[in-house]
């Protein structure tokens, strides 16, 4: 039989990061986490943690950390079909169980958190672990079984998991007027693009690249400010720092007041999205997944 105070030792450091928050969140002693993990790696033969600031799961630490949080959602589960059982082991933290969902930085500012609120509020004892990718890298951590669910910009599903629309965000070019009239005084082109700086949520993000191909019809090297806070992101193009592609939904109020432009009237990027989740567990990732269709189809930020 798996050693289960073990198994949930492992995964609090992989989810927690250290030896001593793991303890807290445990309520035992860093030793005694110590000892658990040194006492599962004896027996699986192999290291199970790399020790660093956070520290970080092998391979095989990852497959056990997999393994445990399946196994937690299953009993959760079964505790809510039959409360007689009662709320575990009775150690400290079995109660609660941590679901890790990954989403992209425009969602999460805009109608994912609706989506989150209305989950918790029916699920009291899971907690939440939101993880911030790129929407075309989400499902890269979906793969790798570092989260059970995603927003995607992939349709196909990955292995082992259900996919479902959930609309499209449209994005707008858009900058400051001021900005458009130092820029763009001649025309959005390929000459213009190549020297008005653009603004760059992080290293995979290619919206804007993708938006200069639709209108010049080639690719376009243009400047760079690397601006990585979707709320950050808008501030700076009403400030006149660069041009940059936004949720409609996000700047509707700033266009609407004059603060921002659009690039080329009408010239939206649609972005699809999809929900991805586990096919484990799924009476409760189904109630994460119904708030998530929920929020993205309702409110100022839903998705069209």
């Amino acid at each position: 039989m798996l050693d289960y105070a073990a198994l949930n030792a492992l995964a609090a450091v992989v989810r927690e990061g250290s030896f001593e928050r793991a303890a807290r969140a445990l309520h035992v002693t860093p030793s005694a986490v110590s000892q658990r993990i040194k006492q599962l790696e004896e027996r699986t033969g192999g290291a199970l943690l790399v020790r660093g600031q956070p520290c970080v799961a092998t391979e095989a630490g990852l497959q056990l950390c997999r393994h445990v949080e399946r196994v937690g959602m299953l009993e959760h589960e079964l505790r809510d079909a039959m409360p007689v059982l009662g709320m575990g082991s009775g150690e400290a933290g079995d109660e609660r169980l941590t679901v890790r969902v990954a989403v992209n930085a425009d969602s999460l500012a805009t109608w994912f958190i609706a989506a989150a609120a209305a989950f918790t509020a029916q699920a009291r004892t899971v907690l939440l672990d939101l993880t911030v990718d790129d929407q075309d890298h989400t499902a890269e951590r979906l793969r790798s079984g570092a989260v059970l669910a995603a927003v995607t910009a992939l349709a196909k599903p990955v292995a082992g998991c259900n996919s479902e629309a959930l609309g499209t965000v449209h994005y707008v070019a858009a900058a400051s007027p001021a900005f458009v009239r130092d820029h763009f005084a001649r025309g959005v082109g390929a000459r213009t693009l190549a020297n008005a700086p653009s603004l760059v949520f992080d290293r995979k993000d290619r919206l804007q690249a993708r938006w200069v191909r639709r209108i010049c019809h080639r690719n376009v090297e243009t400047p760079r400010h690397w601006v990585p806070s979707p709320t950050a992101f808008v501030e700076a193009a009403c400030a006149g720092m660069g041009w940059g592609m936004h949720p409609a939904s996000m700047v509707a109020g700033a266009i609407r007041e004059g603060r921002l432009v659009e690039l080329v009237p009408g010239s939206t990027l649609p972005v699809p999205l999809y929900w991805q989740q586990a096919r484990a567990a799924p009476r409760l990732l189904e109630k994460l997944g119904a708030a998530v269709r929920a929020a993205a189809s309702q409110g100022p930020h839903a998705l069209a």
